[in-house]
């Protein structure tokens, strides 16, 4: 996989985003977070996704599209369940999709990270073509930025968050990427 300028991977579909910012100066890309996201909450497949990282959620659409209307969100990657890949922030650039959070006493975990959403939820195990293209992602990134751990969501906020849930393949990633500095629940 090969790189634009801006960290725009090629090779993948790009529906850039507004929500983002620049990363602070001197903040090298060391950490992958990893996240689930369904929406309507449990539902894979449709537009909603990326209707709600661009801002063009329809908030009447469903019930619970009211609750999360205005936010504004984003992610760097977004893997369907089909492998398929979606790019909203260049990876050069801070995305929105950490929140309040710290990763082994560093706060604001977006200025040094890279996010990636996975289309799924924590009742339900992932697909291995997403798997598939998430390695493939993460070796890129790898690659081009000094990636040196690799967490979730709920590793980095615990508490407020639980995702990418119980049915990550934490094992598969620690085979895979043993020289990264993992969490507790991926070195067990």
């Amino acid at each position: 996989m090969a790189w634009q300028s801006g960290g725009w991977l090629k090779g993948v579909e790009w529906r850039p985003s507004p929500n983002f910012g620049e990363r602070p100066a001197g903040a090298e890309v060391s950490l992958i977070v990893i996240h689930n996201i369904s929406l309507p909450p449990g539902q894979f497949g449709g537009e909603y996704v990326e209707h709600f990282f661009l801002n063009r959620l329809d908030a009447t659409a469903h019930p619970y599209f009211a609750e999360i209307a205005g936010q504004e969100v984003s992610t760097h990657f977004y893997v369907r369940r089909d492998g398929r890949i979606t790019q909203f922030v260049g990876c050069d650039q801070r995305a929105w999709h950490a929140g309040r959070s710290a990763w082994r006493g560093r706060e604001n975990c977006n200025d040094f990270s890279i996010g990636i959403e996975l289309e799924g939820c924590d009742e339900q195990s992932f697909a291995t073509a997403q798997y598939a293209a998430l390695f493939r992602l993460i070796d890129a990134l790898r690659a081009r930025y000094p990636i040196a751990a690799l967490a979730g969501h709920s590793d980095i906020a615990p508490g407020r968050k639980s995702d990418p849930g119980p049915h990550f393949d934490w094992a598969a990633v620690r085979e895979r990427y043993a020289d990264f500095a993992l969490p507790p629940e991926a070195v067990a």
